[in-house]
C-alpha cells in the first residue's frame, strides 16, 4: 500500500497535475494489479495510456528527485505483477510526466490565474522576464570570473617568477669563460646577482659596455653555475689572479616564501567563487552542476513513444533497396530478439553508412529507429571535441550512459571521421600532435573502449556515418565494433524515379508526378536524394515567381539546368563577334555527337552565359554505364575535342 500511496502523490502532486476524474478508475485499477491479474494489468496500461498531459511548469530539482524515487518504485510493482515491458512504461510515464505546458494550454485548477485578453498568462510572462534576469546574471558572472581569473593568474605569475628571474628575459647565456675574460677582465662587469634556488647567476654591466669590440644592446646576461654556495669565493680568486682592485658587488637574491603566496591566492579565489556562488543562490554558473553539464553529451533524442508514429519509416525513404535490406537485421533484433539470443547468435553491434554526401544515410538511420519503434541517440562527431581537453571522452561516456538507460536503442553518430580520424605514430600532444590532435584521440581511444564494452544484451546498436572512410582508424573499422559497412551510392536510374515521385507529391503539379519522372530521371544522372529534393524545391519557387497556379515541365527543366548550369547571366553582353565564337565552338560539340554512333544522345546546346559554366554549354544525356569499349571512349575523345 506504501507505494500505491506513492502512486497517488505522483499522479495527484505538484508535478504532475492530471484531471480528478481518472484518478479513481487509475488507482483502483492499480490495486488490482498487485493480484497479477492480466485483464486488470492490460486495463490499467489502457487507462495510462489516456491520462492527459501536465500542465504545470517544470518541476523543482527536489520534486524532480522524489519523481524519479517514486518511478522506481512503481515500476518495480507493476514489473513484479508481470506483463507490462518494463522499458515501454518507463519510456511513456517519463513522457506523460516531464512534458511542458503548451503554449495555448488553459488553466486546469481553480487558483490558476486566466490568460490575458491577447492570450498570454501573466505568471509565463512573470517566469520569462526572470528567465532574461538569470541570463543576464549569468553572462554578467561569467565575464567578472573571467577578469578576476585572469588577474589572479597574472598576478600570482608575477610574485612568484619575478620577470629579473626568468630566464626568458635574458638576452643571452654566457659561459664561465666569456664571463671571466670578455667581461670581468675589461671592467664591463658592475654587479652579480646570484640566485640560488635557480643555480644561476644573472651578470649585469655597466651602460654602454663594449663585448668582445662590440655595444651590447642589454646590459643584462645569464650564466648557469654549478655550486652557488662556492661562487663568491671562486670569482674573488679570479679577481686577484686578473689584479682587479675593486670588487664586483654580489649579491644574492632569494625567491619569498612561494607555499604562502600560493595559498594566499587559493584563498582568495575560493572567497570570490563562495560570494558569487551566494549571490546567485547556488545555482549561478559557477556550481558544481554547471561543470558537470560541460561534460554531459548533447545529443538528441527522437522517441517514438512520444512522437506518436510522426518519424521516417522505411516507406519514406525512397530507392536504396539494398541498404534497407541490410539495416532490417538491426530492426528485426530489436524487435524479437529472443529468437536471436535462442541459437546463439551474436548480432552485429554496430554498422556504418558510407557514401557521397546527400545520398540518405541520415534518414536510413532515423528509419531504423522508427521501425524497431526504440529510442534514437543522434549526435554530430564534431559536437564532442572542445578546446577545454577531457571534455570529449566524458560526453562519449555520458552518451553510452544515457543509452544503456534507454535501452533498447540505437546510437547515431554522424560524421563520425570528426573523432575517428587514423591517429598519428608520434601520439597525442606531442610534436606535430598539439591540443586538438591529444584531444581527438582521447576521444577516439573511449569511444574505442565504450563500443567494445557494449555487449549485445545491452540492446545498444551503434549506427554513424561518413563520407570519408578512407581516414578512419582502422581500430574502428575491425569485426566487433563495426561490423558492417553499408555502402549508400548515388542512385540510379530506377531509385531516381522513385525519389521524383516521392518529393513531386508534395508539390502542386499540372500532371500525375509519374508523368514527369521517367523525364527528370534521365536528365539528372549523378544526383543525389539532397539533390533531387533541391530540384522540386528550385521548381516550386520558379513557378511561384512567375505567378503560376501549378508547377509545369518548363518549371522543372528550368531548376535541372539551374544546378547543373547555374543561373543565366542577361547582363553580361557580348559583342557579335564573341557570340560568333561560342556559337561555333558549341555546334562543334553539338555536331560530332550528332555524326558519332557511341556518343552520348544530345539534348540541348545554348550559347547564354552562366554562372557555373563558360559562356555556353552542349547538354547530353549520359549512360548509366561501368565498362567502356575502345571504340565509344574513342567517340567520347572527339566530342570533347569538336
Amino acid at each position: 500500500m506504501h507505494h500505491l500511496e506513492r502512486c497517488r502523490q505522483l499522479i495527484n502532486g505538484t508535478v504532475v497535475k492530471l484531471a480528478v476524474r481518472r484518478l479513481e478508475p487509475v488507482l483502483a485499477l492499480a490495486h488490482r494489479t498487485v493480484t497479477s491479474d492480466s485483464s486488470h494489468r492490460d486495463a490499467l496500461w489502457r487507462e495510462l495510456q489516456r491520462v492527459p498531459r501536465g500542465t504545470q511548469p517544470a518541476p523543482t530539482r527536489r520534486q524532480l528527485r522524489q519523481l524519479q524515487a517514486d518511478q522506481r518504485a512503481l515500476l518495480r510493482m507493476l514489473c513484479d505483477a508481470g506483463s507490462i515491458p518494463a522499458y515501454v512504461f518507463a519510456r511513456h510515464l517519463h513522457t506523460a510526466c516531464g512534458n511542458r505546458a503548451p503554449q495555448g494550454a488553459q488553466p486546469s485548477g481553480p487558483n490558476q490565474k486566466p490568460p490575458d485578453r491577447d492570450g498570454s498568462d501573466p505568471n509565463r510572462k512573470k517566469d520569462e522576464d526572470e528567465d532574461d534576469k538569470e541570463k543576464m546574471m549569468s553572462v554578467v558572472t561569467k565575464t567578472l570570473i573571467w577578469m578576476i581569473t585572469i588577474y589572479l593568474l597574472v598576478g600570482f605569475l608575477s610574485m612568484v617568477l619575478p620577470s629579473r628571474n626568468r630566464p626568458e628575459s635574458a638576452t643571452r647565456y654566457v659561459s664561465w669563460h666569456e664571463f671571466v675574460h670578455h667581461m670581468l677582465a675589461v671592467g664591463e662587469v658592475k654587479e652579480v646577482v646570484v640566485h640560488p634556488d635557480m643555480e644561476m647567476v644573472t651578470i649585469i654591466l655597466h651602460d654602454g659596455a663594449i663585448v668582445k669590440g662590440r655595444r651590447v644592446q642589454s646590459n643584462i646576461f645569464h650564466m648557469a653555475v654549478a655550486d652557488v654556495n662556492k661562487f663568491e669565493e671562486k670569482l674573488r680568486s679570479v679577481e686577484q689572479r686578473l689584479g682587479v682592485t675593486d670588487g664586483v658587488s654580489v649579491q644574492f637574491e632569494r625567491s619569498g616564501d612561494v607555499s604562502g603566496r600560493i595559498l594566499f591566492t587559493l584563498f582568495a579565489t575560493g572567497v570570490i567563487i563562495a560570494l558569487l556562488s551566494r549571490i546567485r543562490g547556488g545555482r549561478g554558473p559557477i556550481s558544481m552542476d554547471s561543470f558537470t553539464q560541460m561534460g554531459r553529451a548533447k545529443f538528441t533524442l527522437v522517441d517514438p513513444v512520444e512522437s506518436g508514429g510522426r518519424g521516417v519509416w522505411f516507406r519514406d525513404v525512397a530507392g536504396l533497396q539494398e541498404a534497407k535490406q541490410e539495416v532490417m537485421e538491426f530492426v528485426d533484433y530489436l524487435k524479437s530478439p529472443g529468437r536471436y539470443q535462442r541459437l546463439g547468435a551474436k548480432v552485429p553491434k554496430g554498422a556504418l553508412l558510407l557514401g557521397p554526401p546527400g545520398c540518405g544515410k541520415t534518414l536510413l538511420a532515423k528509419a531504423v529507429a522508427t521501425e524497431a519503434q526504440v529510442p534514437f541517440l543522434s549526435m554530430n562527431g564534431s559536437e564532442f571535441i572542445e578546446m577545454i581537453g577531457g571534455l570529449g571522452a566524458a560526453r562519449v561516456r555520458d552518451l553510452f550512459k544515457e543509452a544503456k538507460k534507454r535501452s533498447p536503442c540505437i546510437i547515431y553518430v554522424d560524421e563520425i571521421d570528426a573523432i575517428g580520424r587514423q591517429r598519428e605514430g608520434g601520439g597525442g600532444g606531442g610534436v606535430g600532435g598539439g591540443m586538438n590532435s591529444g584531444e581527438s584521440e582521447q576521444t577516439l581511444n573511449q569511444l574505442l573502449v565504450e563500443m567494445d564494452g557494449m555487449a549485445s544484451k545491452e540492446g545498444v546498436l551503434m549506427l554513424a556515418s561518413t563520407n570519408r572512410a578512407d581516414i578512419l582508424d582502422k581500430a574502428l573499422l575491425r569485426p566487433g565494433r563495426f561490423d558492417r559497412h553499408i555502402l549508400i551510392d548515388l542512385p540510379n536510374l530506377v531509385e531516381r524515379k522513385e525519389i521524383f515521385e516521392k518529393h513531386l507529391s508534395g508539390i502542386a503539379l499540372e500532371h500525375p508526378p509519374a508523368t514527369y519522372s521517367s523525364r527528370l530521371a534521365t536528365l539528372t544522372p549523378g544526383f543525389s536524394g539532397a539533390d533531387i529534393a533541391n530540384v522540386c524545391n528550385e521548381a516550386a519557387l520558379h513557378a511561384a515567381r512567375t505567378s503560376q497556379r501549378v508547377v509545369r515541365t518548363s518549371n522543372l527543366e528550368y531548376a535541372v539546368e539551374r544546378l547543373v548550369g547555374g543561373t543565366e547571366k542577361r547582363s553580361h553582353a557580348l559583342s557579335p563577334t564573341e557570340r560568333r565564337v561560342i556559337a561555333f565552338h558549341e555546334s562543334g560539340h553539338a555536331l560530332v555527337g550528332w555524326m558519332l554512333p557511341n556518343s552520348d544522345v544530345l539534348l540541348k546546346v545554348t550559347i547564354v552565359p552562366r554562372t557555373s559554366l563558360a559562356l555556353g554549354f552542349a547538354q547530353y544525356t549520359p549512360k548509366e554505364q561501368k565498362l567502356y569499349t575502345r571504340e565509344q571512349l574513342f567517340d567520347k575523345m572527339c566530342m570533347a575535342l569538336g
